[in-house]
């Protein structure tokens, strides 16, 4: 892998290098994480940090009502925790009867927030320094307020007209009756008093505390279901990850009800095919796009909570399986391919690490613009519409049920060389998050591109069958090569703008780490 060379797509990047790294979408968190390092903290300390300082500043994309997953080598080997939340115990399908899917707006489409159970869960098992002294900075810019960035601006301005009839969120995020501007000062004090809660508490505050009364008894206010024992009933989950081999390394992402095994599907497809020596080429985009069509196909049909999947991930992932699949792929041609198996009848992106190789992919979201535009203003709590992520078809295994958790967009994700670590790294963006899994690891591990150019490389989503964006510095030749193959290229479809996600990645150089981030969103690498 050549780091002398800049990077390729002019962004005006380069990777950068260190002991240690943190890199995310907002300067503000990255210098709270390092700051962490400094202090003698681990990159598990410096994640939770992190992480705590993005619930305050960019609120369009997670918040204190955010679920959250992440993925730890501790030194030896890799953790995977869900701390997803799941549906109040009132979601039965009758308690969503006569509608044709569970909305995006309001109480019926907040789920219970894991992401306050993920820094607690973090903390207890890895953690070197106290939980408390880890949301420091997140408390005290939430009260001093920070200046607004210009991406985070614009999601903002966004919303507006999402959330017009929401009086408890025009409160909290629309001050003088309009959303800021790039670089107004904007304060959450309700936010502060939570985290002091939190971090007194423990985090127990927000489920069996003075934070869960707050947002049960504004969800019965508002005709919401969430209830005390909903939120107490909530725990994050350490589980195994699932992994597929491809390139040379393996690739590792947190098993169902989440996305991940997309971007693990797509790699053994493409594994099996010949790409060739240029990651731009039609050719290889080509490819890349046909294998993420096939590998979302399966997704769509099968993947929900883990415990109400009617195929497993293993028979997804079977080599057999993906040895006939990779034969639906026309190299010269689009196609619009459905399941393999049949059965019978916004967000945020972080990743750390630290002198003593532990590396942390962590990733926590709204999944939706500020979520479902329900907000306990007392806490400044933005609770997510992760509930908009289940099926009302009585024949889906991702149909709605109580204590069910819904089908997830956010993945974090690790690639492992051998015995050992190789990189962290995760893509924010809802849809793009898989796809762009399988590229990012395409780019750097096939094609051996440096890790800030393969996060500035244009990039394809996939839209429905054979529609696509890309991004348009990939070339207009390109660009009319794959739609003579059949694409459909629709760039000027709604919400492509803002849909090729924004990604981070720190990967092992030697004794040091490689750590980039995206331009598509204010981000920024930060070493020690």
């Amino acid at each position: 892998m050549n780091f002398e060379d800049r990077e390729l797509y002019r962004t005006g990047r380069s990777t950068n290098f260190g002991h240690a790294a943190v890199a995310t979408s907002e300067p503000l968190a990255v210098q709270a994480g390092l700051a962490v390092l400094r202090r003698g903290g681990n990159a598990v300390d410096a994640a939770i940090a992190t992480a705590a300082v993005l619930t305050v500043t960019e609120p369009v994309s997670n918040g204190l009502g955010s679920d959250a997953f992440a993925l730890v080598w501790d030194g030896s080997e890799l953790h995977g925790l869900n701390a997803s939340g799941r549906a109040p115990a009132a979601w039965t399908p009758q308690h969503f009867a006569g509608a044709a899917s569970v909305p995006i707006n309001g109480w019926n489409a907040a789920t219970v927030p894991g992401a306050v159970s993920a820094w607690r869960a973090l903390s207890d098992k890895f953690g070197a320094l106290s939980f408390g002294d880890l949301l420091v900075d997140a408390i005290r810019i939430a009260r001093e307020g920070y200046g607004v960035g210009p991406i985070t601006a614009i999601s903002w301005a966004n919303q507006v007209e999402r959330f017009r009839d929401s009086a408890s969120w025009r409160e909290t995020f629309m001050p003088g009756g309009a959303a800021p501007r790039a670089g107004d000062l904007f304060k959450m004090p309700g936010a502060a008093d939570a985290l002091e809660l939190i971090a007194v508490t423990g985090g127990d505050a927000f489920y069996t505390g003075a934070i869960a009364e707050e947002i049960a008894r504004q969800s019965k206010a508002e005709g919401g279901a969430m209830t005390m024992d909903d939120l107490a009933a909530h725990t994050a989950d350490w589980v195994d990850p699932i992994k597929m081999d491809a390139f040379g390394v393996t690739t590792q992402e947190i098993p169902p009800n989440g996305q991940g095994i997309t971007a693990l599907i797509a790699l053994g497809l493409l594994d099996r095919l010949d790409l060739g020596d240029d990651p731009d080429s039609a050719r290889a985009l080509h490819l890349e796009i046909e294998a993420v069509k096939l590998a979302m196909a399966d997704t769509a049909l099968h993947v929900a909570d883990l415990e109400h999947m009617k195929i497993s991930a293993a028979d997804l992932l079977d080599p057999a399986y993906l040895d006939e699949r990779v034969k639906l792929i026309d190299p010269y041609k689009a196609q619009e391919p459905g399941p393999g198996i049949h059965l019978p009848g916004g967000t945020i992106l972080l990743t750390t690490a630290d002198r003593d190789g532990m590396m942390v992919s962590f990733i926590q979201s709204n999944y939706m613009g500020f979520g479902s535009g329900c907000v306990v203003g007392k806490f400044g709590v933005s609770m997510q519409n992760r509930g908009a992520g289940f099926s009302l078809d009585p024949a889906s295994p991702n149909v709605v049920a109580p204590g069910k958790r819904p089908f997830h967009t956010i993945i974090p994700g690790f690639v492992t060389k051998g015995a050992g670590p190789l990189m962290a790294f995760g893509m924010m963006g809802g849809p793009i998050q898989a796809q762009g899994h399988a590229q990012l690891v395409t780019r750097m591990v096939r094609f051996g591109q440096p890790v800030q150019a393969a996060i500035d490389a244009p990039r394809f989503r996939i839209l429905s069958g054979r529609s696509i964006a890309i991004e348009r510095h990939i070339g207009e030749a390109t660009m009319e090569t794959l739609a003579a193959m059949g694409h459909v290229i629709q760039n000027d479809a709604p919400g492509v703008a803002f849909g090729f996600g924004g990604a981070q990645a720190i990967m092992r150089h030697g004794d040091l780490y490689a750590a980039g981030s995206d331009t598509r969103k204010d981000g920024y690498a930060g070493v020690l």
